[in-house]
């Protein structure tokens, strides 16, 4: 039993760069549309850092690309900073990752960028790379469940 409350401690005191997928691939902000959405069928993502020399400027994901691409006419060689997401919520690589996971509850997102001090692009968390490095699994799919849904993760008792 000790053991466990040992382990639990130290995976809570786990910080984000110990996670964090460190190798992203990504875009610029110029990149046309198919070519990112090319890079998202891929690579099997469902979203890509979008970044001005090392720094982050953005993010564009699938459902950026559906609402704010596809459905008001764009078209494929439509610049990705016309769609892109520039509202970044992000976490340092010396953050503890349960403050990744409540970034993702509060703000009702699969994937936390990493980036440093002067905001270069570190790396990246998703919901999976937590889930490998928690056991509690229910805690997991309850946090993706209410992500989906858009319910208020925090505010929950």
């Amino acid at each position: 039993m000790a053991q466990n409350t040992t382990d639990s401690g130290e995976k809570a005191r786990r910080r984000c760069r110990e996670i964090m997928t460190a190798v992203v691939r990504t875009a610029s902000p110029g990149d046309p549309l198919n070519l990112v959405s090319a890079m998202m069928r891929d690579g099997d993502m469902g979203s890509v850092p979008i970044v001005d020399g090392e720094k982050l400027i953005g993010i564009i994901t699938d459902r950026d690309i559906v609402v704010r691409a596809v459905a008001d006419g764009k078209t494929p060689d439509t610049p990705v900073s016309e769609v892109m997401t520039t509202e970044i919520f992000s976490v340092r690589p010396d953050a503890f990752v349960f403050e990744a996971i409540r970034l993702m509850g509060d703000r009702q997102i699969r994937r936390v960028p990493v980036v440093d001090e002067d905001g270069r692009l570190a790396g990246i968390i998703a919901m999976a790379d937590i889930a490998l490095e928690t056991e509690d699994q229910r805690e997991i799919a309850e946090t993706l469940e209410d992500i989906s849904s858009g319910e208020a993760f925090w505010s929950k008792s």
